[in-house]
């Protein structure tokens, strides 16, 4: 199993870490490049400090209780989420559904894809 986050699209809801029952994803600082990047997400999916223009135009001045785009997580909103523990995943589909920049990638072991669509 491996879980990534698309990192441009991430906006830091942090619904994915919510809902998740068995601790696939963390919240990681916007700043640190190597721990926001610490999945197996594909090159063109790594954060390089730039977030995808027409999710943060979307997203970055909702006014929904969470702090969308922000550099450092909170504890409930803020940051960049990162697939630390795809491994432990079970195949719920509970972060597929709750993820508002639809970032999330899944491949299971038979090679199957899925990926985010928000509810």
């Amino acid at each position: 199993m491996d879980v990534y986050v698309d990192k441009p699209k991430c906006t830091g809801c942090q619904h994915c870490k919510d809902v998740c029952p068995v601790a696939v994803f963390e919240m990681a600082s916007r700043n640190d490049l190597t721990k926001s990047n610490a999945d197996n997400a594909p090159a063109e999916m790594k954060w390089d400090g730039k977030p995808h223009d027409e999710l943060h135009t979307k997203w970055a001045n909702v006014q929904d209780g969470h702090r969308h785009y922000a550099e450092e997580s909170d504890g409930t909103s803020g940051g960049i989420s990162v697939g630390v523990n795809g491994s432990a995943c079970i195949l719920c589909q509970a972060c597929l559904i709750e993820c508002e920049g639809e970032c999330i990638h899944r491949i299971d072991d038979s090679g199957n894809k899925f990926q985010s669509i928000y509810k």
